[in-house]
């Protein structure tokens, strides 16, 4: 089997909810090679030289959650059921 292609990645759908001055929290959907769209959450910071960098997303706040819940409910237009 062949490993990862980003290549054949296709964001279909993101938002952002900013959570903190240095962070946000992206909701995507994302097809892998065509194939079902599956839900993505990532948390993002931005570094001291404002470069953004990715963090492992782990236990969330409650404010984060209230943030991500409302992009959550949008994702779900982009994505399929498989029943």
């Amino acid at each position: 089997m062949a490993g990862f292609d980003s290549n054949l990645d296709k964001e279909i759908w993101a938002e952002k909810a900013q959570v903190a001055e240095n962070m946000s929290l992206k909701v995507s959907v994302m097809s892998y090679n065509d194939g079902l769209p599956k839900l993505q959450i990532s948390r993002e910071r931005t570094n001291k030289d404002g470069q953004p960098g990715f963090a492992k997303l782990g236990r969330m706040t409650l404010d984060e959650v209230k943030a991500v819940m409302p992009l959550m409910e949008k994702a779900k237009e982009h994505l399929h059921s498989t029943e």
